[in-house]
């Protein structure tokens, strides 16, 4: 079984217990927030919603997905909302990370 974005429950469970905060600007996310700076949402790094492994699917906040959109990490680090944030290969989560370094993209 799977959620409306081809998710499957386990992978569903997975991330929804590592990804406390947003994977990329960390804010921390408020249950039942309708702000879409603190409501959490399902996030797939690469913009590719066939791949949705524990690897590829993160929860980031409302804002830094509507910003990121369907742009590449590397593209959207660049974006002046990224600078803004201070939103880069660092600061991210350790899966965003590890996706960088996977797909050399660093």
């Amino acid at each position: 079984m799977t959620n409306r974005w081809g998710i499957s429950k386990e992978i569903e469970k997975m991330v929804l217990v590592r990804d406390l905060c947003c994977v990329y600007c960390r804010v921390t996310f408020i249950n039942s927030d309708q702000n879409k700076k603190t409501r959490k949402t399902w996030e797939h790094i690469i913009n590719d919603i066939r791949i949705n492994g524990a690897d590829n699917i993160a929860l980031c906040c409302g804002s830094c997905n509507a910003s990121k959109g369907n742009k590449k990490l590397v593209e959207w680090f660049r974006s002046k909302y990224c600078e803004t944030k201070n939103i880069n290969n660092d600061s991210v989560a350790l899966v965003v990370k590890e996706h960088l370094e996977k797909h050399h993209c660093s």
